[in-house]
């Protein structure tokens, strides 16, 4: 478990000291198996942030959801905003659900770069390099757009499953050093509805800057 940049990351390592992506992934679609039937997300919040979209950018036309399981969040982003959003999933279960690929989000499509008004996740917690991640995220987001990242009570420890984990006092510097001018956290939204016990549920609003 490495601590030494301000967050806590968990660490995939082989025996010879190499990162283990076949274990990262393995755990990750494993996961994915065994919650299979559960929905973190509620629509109310996708509501609400669907209406910071259209109140913020006027609207959108295309939008990505990086690691939705099941799918509800495109599916209550293309019902709020009436408009394209893509889903990605890393288990091969993503097929089974609409609106949705088989894609580990450290990589990006394309036609996605400079292209995309939105994406969201709740599943940032699940990467296994947070700049490279968010990296590849942003060089989605076209000028102008959000990327949306919800960050919770029980995002703030990594373990095997859920690797990264930060504060969200952390968060905006952490997101500073990481976009190295090219972005930062401009806002963070208070959700409108959260489980019993859990905390909190905030929205890291980050924008490209220039």
């Amino acid at each position: 478990m490495s601590t030494d940049q301000g967050y806590e990351l968990y660490q995939y390592r082989r025996a010879d000291g190499a990162f283990d992506y076949d274990r990262y992934r393995e755990v990750q679609v494993a996961a994915n198996k065994k919650k299979i039937n559960n929905v973190w997300v509620r629509e109310e919040n996708i509501a609400f942030l669907a209406e910071y979209v259209k109140s913020t950018l006027g609207g959108a036309s295309f939008g990505l959801c990086h690691g939705t399981r099941r799918g509800k969040e495109q599916e209550w982003f293309r019902k709020h905003l009436g408009c394209e959003v893509l889903g990605t999933e890393i288990s091969d279960t993503a097929t089974e659900f609409p609106h949705t690929i088989q894609w580990d989000f450290h990589e990006v499509k394309p036609e996605w770069v400079d292209s995309t008004d939105f994406i969201y996740s709740n599943s940032f917690d699940h990467s296994y390099d947070p700049r490279t991640c968010l990296n590849a995220w942003m060089s989605c987001v076209r000028p102008g757009g959000v990327c949306l990242i919800e960050h919770t009570s029980g995002h703030e420890e990594a373990n095997e499953m859920d690797p990264f984990g930060a504060e969200v006092t952390r968060m905006p510097y952490l997101v500073l050093s990481w976009g190295e001018g090219r972005y930062c956290v401009t806002e963070i939204l208070n959700a409108p509805s959260k489980p019993e016990g859990r905390g909190y549920i905030q929205y890291l609003v980050v924008k490209r800057l220039g």
